[in-house]
């Protein structure tokens, strides 16, 4: 909760930079859709279609708001509940496979969920894309920083809620051994879709954010690529912890702004520096504080 209290109280530092709220921005509509994905890895699995439904957000949030004139306030959560029914339908199928063929399975998802955005026709307006969205505060970059504060707010706390009661515990018991978890009266099909919704109607809620951020959506918005990111994300920040998927969007997306004075070197230091990370700190950035702690004690 420590990084939302600072950045609440960002903007009196910041002033009027545009550029740095964009960043920030930025941020925290990537950190709530990678949420998402860290609540698909407590059910043990690999959640390579995170983008998929970001992009199915995005465009519920666009078609309301541009074919139906709906007023924004109500077409946010709607959009994210087209995502969990979305996922929700979906997941009942796919999540009965495991491993390396639930993770293969989830990126043709994605890819499948652009292409059918792609050749939506008039609806979609295929790869033009949807734009000229409005946006709920006019021309004020504040208005949308606090509300991408309190949507990442509110993903925070209904994923640490999650996590820390009655099927949160089943959650992990699932991840450890399923076939334990469902001889002791466990219901895994049933969590594990519940689990899978939640965390595309994070990724929705996310993408509606980014319709109305960048005021268009396109098919190309959100691919393959971006849930890779998300999901290293989670890796980074560490999977073990609620708030790791929040710590590795905010360092990472950071950091490759930072790398921009490299030119075309950018892309190389910033894997480069990924790695090795991830081979110093395997279980996290947020494994630092735990060895602060026992050191101190």
């Amino acid at each position: 909760m420590t990084i939302l209290a600072v950045l609440l109280l960002l903007p009196a530092v910041l002033g009027d930079s545009r550029y740095l709220f964009s960043v920030l921005m930025n941020c925290m509509g990537l950190s709530l859709i990678a949420l998402g994905v860290w609540l698909t890895f407590t059910i043990g699995r690999t959640n390579i279609c995170q983008a998929g439904f970001a992009l199915i957000g995005g465009y519920a949030t666009a078609i309301f708001l541009a074919h139906y004139h709906m007023n924004f306030w109500l077409a946010l959560p709607l959009s994210a509940l087209v995502a969990a029914s979305a996922g929700a339908v979906i997941g009942s199928f796919i999540l009965k496979l495991r491993g390396i063929y639930f993770s293969m399975l989830t990126i043709s998802l994605t890819e499948a969920i652009r292409l059918a955005f792609l050749n939506g026709g008039d609806f979609t307006q295929g790869s033009r894309g949807i734009t000229d969205l409005p946006q709920p505060f006019g021309d004020s970059v504040f208005g949308l920083y606090y509300l991408a504060l309190a949507l990442l707010g509110f993903g925070l706390l209904l994923t640490w809620r999650i996590h820390y009661s009655r099927v949160g515990r089943i959650f992990r018991a699932m991840r450890l051994n399923e076939d334990l978890a469902e001889s002791f009266g466990t219901h895994v099909w049933r969590y594990r879709v519940i689990a899978f919704s939640v965390a595309c109607g994070l990724g929705g809620l996310g993408g509606s954010y980014f319709a109305v951020f960048t005021q268009s959506i396109y098919p190309q918005s959100f691919s393959v690529e971006h849930s890779i990111y998300y999901m290293l994300f989670c890796f980074l920040g560490g999977l073990e912890f609620v708030s790791g998927g929040i710590v590795g969007a905010f360092v990472l997306t950071i950091l490759f702004e930072l790398l921009s004075q490299f030119q075309q070197y950018q892309t190389l230091i910033y894997g480069g520096l990924m790695i090795a990370v991830i081979l110093l700190l395997p279980n996290g950035l947020m494994a630092m504080t735990l060895r602060r702690k026992e050191v101190r004690a």
